[in-house]
């Protein structure tokens, strides 16, 4: 998301809480550590944000871990309460503290990431389904307040997306399952009407398309990019 909207010539602020992540940030794009799940950091950020911009166009709450990977009946309540607090929490946040200076300039644009998790259930990973439900919920109130001092919000759900971080994701269900990383990722493919996955810039375009002036009446919707699920649950 970050290199695509600088790419068309923004300015690009980005955050992490692992400061090592920061490393590869690509020149001329800012980078902050930060607790997307802390309310002073968020606070700490955004202010710096005002001294140094003035002022934000759009906001990508993108934050977000996979939490733990268990039954029901296995699960660890602080593993829970974590993966909600970033996933769920860091989203409130973001929106929270962009919502006050895009109200003060009259515009705005809030892109939350939700997932195909958020749209159905996803079994052994309750919490993380559980947070990105939410995420949809909280960007349509934050829509229907905030539309009338002309700011936009939408979520986009990606699906299983081509990278290091579903690798783990696989890792971790195929352990829970049974079955082999191989196995299950042939399995999300196959469960898409594509048959495939997605790539990182597939969701950073649609990021960009919702931030641009073409979506300018596109608010409280939620955008899949994942080849259209068809079976969120494969077992082969």
């Amino acid at each position: 998301m970050a290199k695509a909207f600088r790419a068309r010539g923004d300015r690009v602020w980005v955050t992490d809480v692992d400061a090592s992540a920061l490393s590869v940030v690509p020149q001329g794009i800012l980078a902050s550590r930060v607790d997307a799940a802390d309310d002073g950091e968020m606070s700490g950020f955004f202010k710096e944000i005002s001294d140094v911009w003035g002022g934000i166009d759009v906001l990508c709450a993108n934050a977000g871990i996979k939490g733990p990977t268990a039954a029901i009946e296995d699960m660890d309540l602080a593993e829970w309460r974590d993966c909600l607090a970033v996933n769920l929490d860091g989203a409130m946040l973001a929106a929270k503290h962009a919502a006050r200076m895009m109200k003060a300039q009259g515009a705005g644009v809030m892109t939350f990431t939700s997932s195909t998790a958020g749209l159905y259930g996803f079994p052994y990973r309750a919490p993380y389904a559980a947070a990105k439900w939410a995420v949809i919920g909280l960007m349509k109130t934050v829509a229907m307040e905030l539309g009338p001092f002309g700011i936009r919000a939408n979520a986009i759900c990606p699906g299983s997306v081509n990278g290091p971080r579903i690798d783990r994701v696989f890792e971790a269900e195929a352990a829970a399952k049974g079955m082999t990383p191989e196995e299950v990722r042939a399995g999300y493919a196959a469960g898409t009407a594509l048959g495939r996955l997605s790539d990182a810039e597939d969701i950073a375009n649609m990021a960009v398309f919702l931030a641009s002036d073409a979506a300018r009446m596109v608010s409280g919707q939620v955008m899949t990019v994942d080849g259209f699920t068809i079976n969120p649950d494969p077992k082969v």
